[in-house]
């Protein structure tokens, strides 16, 4: 279910590189965002880290704790809180699917990227198991053995 990267009408704000290097995603989701007015705007001038967000669910409802987004330079006094909860917006069906892994699996909700498509905030999140140090290890000596094949077969054509 996860987003189209070729999908014209999607503008990627922010990505979280360090949920592909800290954790093995296993499945992905798309979910819209319930934001005020000036996280819109602040989201769309860039302002936006996804670092050490997660997503949990509380009540049968999804939440993204942790996710920083920036005060709006032209806001007013009433600007928002820059790390409050924000709800997701799932299915019943898909918190369902989720809820399960989470508790007995021991997985966790990642978010891998926020994005506009077609004019609304979108999350994209991943479920993923942590990443052992020497797992690590060797997804970053098998990416290093794919450069170099590739700079060799580069050199020879």
């Amino acid at each position: 279910m996860a987003a189209k990267a070729d999908d014209s009408n999607i503008k990627i704000i922010a990505k979280n590189k360090k949920a592909w290097h800290e954790y093995e995603i296993q499945d992905t989701w798309e979910a819209g965002l319930v934001l005020l007015g000036t996280e819109v705007k602040a989201l769309r001038n860039g302002r936006c880290s996804l670092g050490d967000s997660y997503g949990e669910i509380r009540k049968g409802e999804a939440w993204l704790m942790k996710m920083h987004i920036g005060p709006y330079e032209m806001g007013n006094r009433e600007n928002h809180e820059p790390f409050r909860a924000r709800k997701m917006l799932l299915s019943k069906r898909e918190i369902r699917k989720i809820l399960p892994k989470i508790e007995e699996r021991g997985l966790t909700l990642v978010p891998l990227k926020i994005y506009f498509k077609k004019g609304l905030a979108k999350i994209e999140m991943g479920l993923g198991r942590g990443k052992k140090v020497h797992d690590k290890r060797d997804t970053k000596a098998k990416k290093d053995v794919e450069r170099r094949m590739a700079k060799e077969l580069g050199r020879r054509d």
